[in-house]
């Protein structure tokens, strides 16, 4: 396969007071462009931790990871995340919160009205564009995420990663986010990496599901390739 992005070897140690503590050991993963992936497994099984190794938050103790051949060692916005927790700006609105990001990334290279029109197409993607003037604090939880994920996409990441999104969501609000981030894979094409507890979410979202084994010394365990039509 053509590895677009290239986990390669990648071992991650942390020093505790109580000694050296192996989280990961030997994890290789190849994703190839416009692939979506589920990590699953226990909590605490390093799940969060890989995705920040690729998300450039923390650096791998040996190994390390390959975006298109070149190393990833630090953030960027090749690299867009969502958090189970929303994270927005409380003082800024709905809009305001996306277009902070599109500023910061496109702010040197595009006009003020392209940084417009891709903070508003992009919250129109996940049916938020008729709350633009709203602050988070006035709309729902699922509505946050649904902005969360409109930020992370305005910045056009080569890679989108996604630590279980849905994760505090009821039911409901869980099943018409899947519903959306399903539509936006098929306009889209994004290389994800998605963590989930959730086997049924990962079937139903993924191409490819990998199953991580339990730590400490934490590696991959299965990879299965999930064939269905969407």
């Amino acid at each position: 396969m053509n590895a677009y992005l290239n986990i390669d070897n990648v071992d991650m140690t942390f020093h505790t007071q109580s000694g050296t503590f192996h989280a990961l050991r030997n994890i290789n993963l190849k994703i190839a462009k416009g692939e979506f992936v589920s990590l699953i497994g226990h909590s605490g099984c390093g799940k969060s931790t890989v995705l920040n190794i690729v998300a450039g938050l923390l650096n791998a103790t040996r190994g390390g990871v390959l975006l298109e051949n070149r190393e990833v060692n630090r953030p960027g916005p090749d690299r867009a995340v969502v958090f189970q927790n929303h994270s927005l700006l409380p003082w800024l609105s709905v809009y305001d919160n996306v277009r902070i990001a599109v500023d910061k990334v496109f702010g040197k290279t595009t006009s003020s009205a392209e940084r417009d029109e891709m903070t508003r197409l992009n919250l129109k993607r996940v049916h938020m564009d008729h709350a633009i003037h709203k602050r988070p604090g006035e709309i729902s939880g699922g509505m946050k995420q649904r902005v969360g994920i409109a930020r992370a996409l305005a910045m056009q990441p080569k890679v989108l990663l996604m630590d279980e999104p849905f994760g505090a969501l009821d039911a409901l609000t869980r099943a018409h986010l899947q519903e959306t981030v399903m539509e936006l894979q098929v306009e889209l094409g994004n290389t994800v990496i998605m963590i989930t507890h959730d086997v049924d979410e990962a079937v139903l979202l993924s191409d490819g599901i990998v199953m991580m084994t339990n730590g400490p010394a934490v590696t991959i365990g299965e990879v299965l390739k999930v064939d269905l039509p969407r």
